[in-house]
């Protein structure tokens, strides 16, 4: 039987001063510059909120354990529209002591004044996105700071008060060898962040690089040998790998993610965001997602008519969906969370899990199963086990579909 999981928010704030030739996420450029308009902040929060109320029936009255401020570039608002929003929210909803408060932020959009600004209105963790402190490949990345800039807005977010810092690096990058990527990590660990994302580059459909890749990007084996080091260095600072890309000492893992990667729900709001929301009682999970673009969303917002899609998992998709979260996770999953996050008994997904193990990809005792070394490194078709959704056990005699299935899960950038 389906039981209510832990409910965040996430927040979609859609501009960005460039969009990156990597990009595929929901962004739009803003140009800053004379005779050019700003965004719409204070309107934007206005229908932030109204999208807010829309959604708040499916909310069923459950208090909120994290909130997430992402993008495009949330460190384009102000302070003061972060502020009024968070007011908003507080007044709709009941957030649990301790609350995690997330603003992703660029280097480039930043000063000191506003991250005490930021801290006065309730955010109480940044997640930069710093990607290298490289200036040959953050410039070929399209990026707006300089590595030099990179570095002092982590200072200067520190002198302000922050200690709950992610800093976010990619690799394989074009033009980078492997010293220049164990740099990166050395650059990144020398700030003393509490939190790294790090993950190799990827080549998005619908973007400029997958338009037109760059021709000195490393090859598979190095990109492997980068991934390597890297981990090895940054567990030696104390940073323990908890998922595929997250690296953080005990406690500091980012509460938001988690909540995603163990299948919680979030309200979604913001131009296309997403949400996921379980009702318990009708036996649903449901996914939500919002127009895309800026101007139809504010111009619907509050209104059915801002809704993108709105649709039921299905119990056929729900292993799967489950999986795909659940298996990027250095802990794997229990059991009696699967039954209770899908509402499926354990027994359905027996087939695959046999043959995980049989391939030395999971470790599983009788309450929990957990991916083995080998099981992180085939992660995509450990997950490709569980596509075609509910089996029969394996004395029935399912047959397994070995399709690979996307990989894609939002992270703190």
């Amino acid at each position: 039987m389906l039981t209510p999981p832990p409910l965040s928010l996430y927040v979609h704030l859609p501009w960005c001063v460039r969009k990156c030739p990597y990009c595929d996420f929901n962004s739009h450029e803003f140009r800053a510059g004379a005779g050019a308009a700003a965004p719409p902040f204070n309107a934007y929060v206005e229908a932030l909120l109204a999208d807010l109320d829309h959604d708040l029936p499916l909310a069923g009255g459950r208090p909120i354990h994290s909130i997430f401020f992402g993008g495009g570039t949330p460190s384009l608002f102000p302070a003061d529209a972060i502020d009024a929003f968070l007011h908003g929210a507080a007044a709709r909803l009941s957030f649990v002591p301790s609350l995690e408060i997330t603003l992703e932020t660029n280097p480039g959009t930043t000063e000191h004044g506003r991250f005490e600004d930021y801290r006065r209105a309730g955010v109480n963790r940044l997640s930069f996105g710093i990607q290298s402190f490289d200036d040959g490949v953050l410039a070929r990345l399209g990026r707006i700071h300089d590595s030099a800039e990179a570095e002092a807005a982590v200072r200067l977010a520190q002198d302000a008060g922050f200690d709950n810092i992610n800093l976010d690096l990619m690799y394989a990058l074009p033009g980078q060898d492997l010293a220049m990527a164990e740099h990166d990590v050395e650059r990144a660990l020398a700030l003393q962040p509490t939190h790294l994302s790090h993950y190799q580059l990827t080549l998005e459909p619908n973007t400029l690089f997958a338009a037109r890749p760059p021709g000195d990007l490393p090859d598979d084996d190095l990109a492997w040998e980068m991934q390597l080091q890297c981990q090895g260095r940054i567990a030696a600072a104390g940073h323990a790998q908890y998922e595929v890309s997250a690296y953080a000492p005990a406690g500091r893992e980012c509460a938001h993610n988690l909540n995603y990667w163990r299948f919680g729900d979030y309200l979604g709001i913001g131009a296309g965001a997403h949400g996921k929301l379980t009702d318990a009682a009708g036996g649903i999970i449901r996914r939500r997602w919002k127009h895309k673009h800026p101007s139809a969303w504010l111009a619907t917002a509050g209104t059915d008519a801002a809704i993108g899609g709105d649709e039921s998992v299905a119990d056929a998709q729900r292993p799967f969906e489950f999986m795909l979260n659940a298996l990027r996770l250095v802990e794997g999953f229990r059991f009696s969370d699967y039954e209770d996050r899908t509402g499926l008994h354990r027994s359905t997904i027996a087939a695959p899990l046999a043959i995980a193990r049989e391939r030395d990809w999971l470790d599983m005792d009788r309450d929990a199963a957990v991916p083995t070394e080998l099981g992180r490194r085939f992660g995509n078709d450990l997950i490709s086990l569980f596509l075609d959704g509910p089996r029969l056990a394996p004395e029935d005699g399912a047959v397994l579909s070995s399709t690979v299935g996307g990989d894609r899960t939002p992270t703190c950038l």
